[in-house]
């Protein structure tokens, strides 16, 4: 016990043992500034240093703008920039896919594949699947009334059934006969159209050419999209005058009328009229007579 006694003792002594710590002049040794230190002052002074040191490492990670510049941190900005480039990124994948459809759409018009099943539209799908024959068809005298009284009020405004308000009509884009009618039941989602050979074919309004190619079924085809979801095709041209990407006027001369392709019988012309994605029956907008 005397001996561990003694031994903290010299311990502590050597703790509180005081040296001179003198910073001299080299060339005329001379004393310029002297401490004096303890062995403990030493440890005391090193380890609050180093606490001093990490809290203001810690202070400047933590509350200032230096920590961007450290691997593994990001700033506010750069988190808001990833965040509102995620959202971007999902509204155009989104957007993709509605144009593919939409294309899908197009490129079927163009074949001759297009059901109206696949129009994702309830009233033509059920309409196309019932059978007329057991459905007695003749209007009442009051719904005859009602027919044509709204007939008369949305003649040649095609956007009226839409919800859309405002007046727009289309120009007839041939005149002639109509050897064959607009027909859900039969798939045929056009008029055809009898005009003389090399007749021009004009825009039933203003709008940018969708498509203007060649199809082996329906000879040389252009599609022409308008405003408020509205797009005419015109088929069986024996030439085009305008090409993908041209803007044209209504009544503006867009094509040459023929008998081009495997589905034509003689000149005319196959005249299409869709409305957001649907066929409507072109006779209720537009005069070819």
């Amino acid at each position: 016990m005397a001996k561990k006694g003694r031994n903290k003792k010299k311990f502590t002594k050597k703790l509180l043992h005081k040296y001179r710590l003198v910073i001299l002049n080299e060339d005329t040794f001379e004393e310029r500034v002297s401490f004096k230190l303890t062995r403990l002052n030493v440890f005391v002074l090193v380890t609050s240093s180093v606490i001093l040191l990490i809290a203001a490492t810690t202070y400047l990670i933590a509350f200032t703008g230096l920590r961007e510049y450290i691997p593994g941190y990001s700033s506010t900005a750069l988190k808001r920039q990833a965040t509102e480039l995620a959202y971007k990124t999902d509204s155009l994948q989104t957007s993709i896919l509605l144009n593919n459809q939409y294309y899908e759409s197009i490129r079927r018009v163009l074949t001759g594949e297009t059901d109206p099943g696949t129009l994702n539209r309830d009233s033509i799908t059920r309409a196309h699947n019932l059978d007329l024959s057991q459905i007695d068809l003749s209007p009442s005298k009051a719904d005859s009334l009602l027919r044509e009284e709204v007939a008369q009020e949305e003649k040649f405004n095609v956007l009226e059934s839409s919800g859309v308000s405002m007046d727009f009509s289309l120009f007839s884009p041939a005149k002639g006969p109509i050897t064959e009618g607009y027909d859900l039941r039969t798939r045929h989602y056009a008029v055809d159209v009898v005009v003389p050979r090399n007749a021009p074919i004009k825009s039933a309004a203003d709008g940018r050419v969708l498509f203007s190619e060649w199809s082996a079924a329906t000879g040389f085809v252009i599609i022409v999209k308008h405003d408020f979801g509205l797009i005419s095709i015109y088929k069986h041209n024996a030439s085009l005058t305008k090409e993908q990407g041209d803007l044209v006027k209504a009544g503006e001369v867009i094509a040459t009328a023929g008998s081009t392709g495997e589905l034509s019988t003689g000149p005319h012309l196959h005249f299409e009229l869709w409305l957001e994605g649907n066929p409507v029956n072109p006779t209720d907008y537009i005069d070819f007579d």
